[in-house]
Order: structure tokens, then C-alpha cells, then sequence
């Protein structure tokens, strides 16, 4: 089972399995040890085209589906997750601005993820995690210009970003009502970042703050209207939450991997340890769960390619297999035993990348809010 795509898109999937065997996964545990930023295996990656997979053909990208994009997405993240939601997260920059930017918008955002910068999608402050209702960030209208002032924080491709679409108020009065969205071009005055943040997992991502300081940026680069960057935050969240859920059945495929890889070889009372059925079984619950969640997102994906709602699947999507990440992820550990809790071995990483998912977009206790809001309404 799996993804269902098109020959053009598998030879595409190929290619990328192989270069992230070769340049990504062996490196990225490197990375994840130093915390470093792995700017040359990013730049391989965009000499692949990796970073313009939904630009639509028309503006120069390659203009993939959903389904065909996650795909590739689950095989960055089995190679490194930290690696994969750099590529996924800049994707929100361009989703957004597909969906609700006017087509010179377009053309600005998508030229300069072409030319090579990333994009981030800046929402999260101190005080508006989970609440994002909370946002104090604000933008007043001076003329031709807003002037942005305020913190951002835990964004990811922060310090790296060449574009972010930056969520403020606009009118502090009107509440979530007051809120808009933003176009901010790296290098705009006002405009900086904080230090990149020494995390447990996802190490090979860059994540940061950003800090608007009487950031001036030109009136034309509001997307949409006035009074719609809420709406724009979360249908740009709905989208991101099936390919948080896509990254995580990456992490879950390669905790079975290695472990199915390791229980061939390990020989405990004289055979491998896979012939047990103690362990044999741990692997069958494991494929169970990775398939059928690994369906979830292909069904949130097909539903977006056709234009059908999906909101509560994105959420179903992102909240199951981030669960199931972290459950295989451990069992892979258990299945390692003592070596597993070694970071000479490769399962204990997978751990520490996991448990980000059960947390960004939307912890999994707002996605059953989201899902049961769906359902009661």
C-alpha cells in the first residue's frame, strides 16, 4: 500500500530516496550532535528542485499535487525529520500565498523560493501558543506602509528565511477580527532574529524568533484583507497539520526499519531475535499502525487536490501519527534494548524527532478540540 502517484512522480520519489541515503541520513546524525546548521546538504537539495514542489508550473516550480508532495516529504523525514520540515515549513510560505496572495504576490514569493530562500510562516508569540487568539504583535497604517512591531517565537526557518508570512493586528479592538497577514522580505529594517534554540530533536531545522522593531514594509504586501489573518492562519494550519502527520510516519517508518534491520541481525538464544514471536508481533503492530496512518494523510491529501473540505482529517492526520511516531519510535528502542538507549545507534534520535509532532501545529489535545468541534457542531 502506500501513496498512489503518477510514473513521473516515482522516478522523482527515487531519486529523492537515494540522495537521502547517500547525502542525508548518516550526515544529519552528525548535524543532530552539533546542532549545526547542515547549509550544504540544503543546498543539494535545492539543486534537486526539492524546495519548489508546489509552485505551480506556470511561475517556474514543478507544481506537484498533495499526494505526490507527501510522498516525497515521508522520504526526507525517514532520512531526517529536522531536514524534511525545513522543505514542508517553507511550503506554508507558498501555500499561503497561492491560496490568498494577489498574483504580484505570487510572482514576488515565489521568484525568491525559486531563487533559492526559504519561506516561514510566523504566528506562535510568548503568549499565543496553543491561544493564538493571544497574538500582540501589532501593524498600523502610515500612509503607503505598515509598521510592524513585535516577537515571534519557536519559528521555524527563523533565521534562515529569505520571505515570512507574518501574522499582527491591525485593529487591537476587534479582536481575532483584527488580526491580518503579511508579506516580510528578510533584510526589511526593523526586521531581525533571535538565537537559533538548542532543541531536544529536529536539530538539523533552524528555529529561532523574530523581532519586529518598527519593521516598515510596504502596504501592497498585506495578503488578503484587512481582518483576515486569522482565517489565513488557520486554513494555512489546517494544511500544515496533514504534512506534520506525513513527517511523522516518516520517523515511524525508519524506527521499524532499524529495528527490523537490527532484530535480522541480533542472535539471542541461538537465532535472530525477530524469530520471536514476542518481537515478530511488536513489528506487525507496527506496520499496522505506520499504513494506516500513513493513509490518513494520503486521504487528507486527496481531499485538498480536490478541492473538498478537510479540516478535521488534517487534524485526525496529525494528531494519530504523531501518537503513533513516538509509540513505534520507543518500541524500535525496546526492540534495540540497551543499544537502543545508545546515541551510537540510531533509534534514540528518532525519539527526540517525534515528540515535536505530538506538539507543533496545534498540540494533539487542540487537534481533539479541532475533531470534536467537527463533530458536534
Amino acid at each position: 500500500m502506500g501513496y498512489i502517484y503518477s510514473e513521473e512522480t516515482k522516478e522523482l520519489v527515487e531519486a529523492v530516496r537515494d540522495f537521502c541515503n547517500k547525502e542525508v541520513k548518516e550526515q544529519c546524525r552528525e548535524y543532530d550532535r552539533t546542532g549545526e546548521w547542515p547549509k550544504e546538504i540544503y543546498a543539494q537539495a535545492k539543486e534537486m528542485q526539492l524546495h519548489m514542489l508546489e509552485i505551480p508550473e506556470a511561475y517556474g516550480g514543478l507544481g506537484l499535487d498533495e499526494v505526490s508532495v507527501a510522498a516525497i516529504i515521508e522520504e526526507m523525514a525517514q532520512a531526517d525529520a529536522g531536514f524534511a520540515l525545513t522543505f514542508a515549513v517553507s511550503n506554508l510560505a507558498v501555500k499561503g500565498t497561492l491560496k490568498f496572495g494577489n498574483e504580484a504576490q505570487k510572482k514576488k514569493v515565489f521568484e525568491k523560493i525559486i531563487a533559492g530562500d526559504f519561506g516561514a510562516f510566523a504566528l506562535t508569540e510568548p503568549q499565543a501558543g496553543s491561544d493564538a487568539s493571544n497574538v500582540k504583535t501589532t501593524a498600523r497604517r502610515e500612509g503607503d506602509s505598515y509598521v510592524l512591531n513585535g516577537r515571534k517565537c519557536f519559528i521555524t526557518n527563523g533565521g534562515v528565511a529569505g520571505i515570512y508570512l507574518i501574522m499582527a493586528l491591525t485593529d487591537k479592538t476587534k479582536g481575532l477580527k483584527g488580526m491580518s497577514a503579511f508579506i516580510v522580505e528578510a533584510g526589511t529594517p526593523g526586521l531581525s532574529t533571535g538565537k537559533h534554540e538548542d532543541k531536544m530533536g529536529i536539530r538539523c531545522s533552524n528555529t529561532c524568533d523574530v523581532v519586529m522593531d518598527e519593521c516598515r514594509i510596504p502596504a501592497e504586501n498585506l495578503l488578503g484583507k484587512e481582518g483576515e489573518g486569522f482565517k489565513i492562519a488557520m486554513q494555512v494550519l489546517d494544511i500544515a497539520r496533514t504534512f506534520v502527520g506525513c513527517l511523522a510516519v516518516g520517523i515511524a517508518q525508519r524506527a521499524m526499519n532499524e529495528a527490523v534491520a537490527y532484530g535480522r541481525e541480533r542472535i539471542q538464544f541461538g537465532k535472530p531475535i525477530v524469530k520471536n514471536q514476542a518481537i515478530a508481533f511488536k513489528i506487525a503492530d507496527m506496520e499496522i499502525q505506520i499504513e494506516t496512518a500513513r493513509q490518513m494523510v494520503a486521504h487528507s491529501c486527496r481531499l485538498m487536490d480536490m478541492g473538498l473540505p478537510y479540516g478535521k482529517e488534517s487534524a485526525i492526520a496529525k494528531c494519530y501519527c504523531s501518537d503513533i511516531a513516538m509509540k513505534v519510535a520507543s518500541e524500535a528502542i525496546q526492540i534495540f534494548g540497551g543499544y537502543g538507549y545508545s546515541r551510537e545507534y540510531p533509534v534514540e534520535k528518532l525519539l527526540r524527532d517525534a515528540k515535536i509532532h505530538q506538539i507543533f501545529e496545534g498540540t494533539n489535545e487542540i487537534q481533539r478540540v479541532v475533531i470534536s468541534n467537527h463533530i458536534l457542531r
